[in-house]
């Protein structure tokens, strides 16, 4: 029984798949497709596997802009769902959350409640910064220390900037009056900053690390 309502909700937008294969992961999909495995075994000792395949370029087919998640049960296309989509499986569900720079989660849930992160295809962006966190654990510190710098550091020189710019409505001035930044970079230091921004954002999304202050509440 899904005790959430926001997954009680997701779970009734579940359609039936239509049977067709999977398609194996391409070396020029990584900025475009998202693939996580989980492997089921049954009451009979069988093995299932199921595939979460999430193609980015589905966003902009969605009314919603948020795209959908396709549900592979050994090979076939067994559910598709619009994001955020929980499937039903074999003693839980499978959460998947989708945000603007890839996924915040793609998660097994067990019905006690556990949570396990689906294993991502090896070839995907996400498995290769997963065998990068195993291989070079140390390297991988430095590289989600310095990203996490690259998102903070144009977060905070913006926000006076912007502040800036809205205390100039008029509207707002005469209300609350206006507010000179202290802060003032040239235009192409702040493109500069937010190209740094989207780049540390795309880095986290390879780890599925989301926080709604620094990713964006979407």
């Amino acid at each position: 029984m899904i005790k959430n309502h926001k997954w009680r909700k997701a779970a009734q937008r579940v359609k039936a798949g239509n049977g067709r294969s999977l398609k194996p992961f391409r070396w020029w999909q990584p900025l475009n497709r998202a693939l996580f495995y989980l492997t089921l075994t049954n009451d009979d000792g069988r093995q299932t596997v199921f595939a979460v395949d999430v193609p980015y370029w589905q966003q902009f087919q969605t009314d919603d802009g948020k795209g959908k998640a396709h549900l592979y049960l050994d090979g076939k296309h067994h559910a598709e769902s619009k994001l955020p989509a929980a499937f039903p499986v074999p003693g839980g569900m499978i959460i998947v959350e989708g945000s603007v720079f890839g996924l915040k989660r793609c998660d097994y849930v067990t019905t006690e409640g556990s949570k396990q992160q689906l294993s991502p295809d090896e070839r995907s962006a996400e498995g290769r910064r997963a065998r990068l966190e195993r291989e070079h654990p140390a390297l991988s510190r430095w590289i989600g220390f310095l990203s996490l710098i690259m998102l903070i550091i144009p977060i905070l020189l913006a926000i006076p900037q912007v502040i800036d710019a809205v205390s100039q409505v008029p509207p707002i001035a005469e209300r609350f009056g206006n507010f000179n930044s202290p802060i003032a970079l040239p235009i192409w230091l702040n493109i500069t900053l937010g190209l740094c921004a989207v780049a540390a954002s795309m880095e986290r999304a390879t780890r599925l690390r989301w926080n709604a202050l620094l990713d964006g509440s979407s």
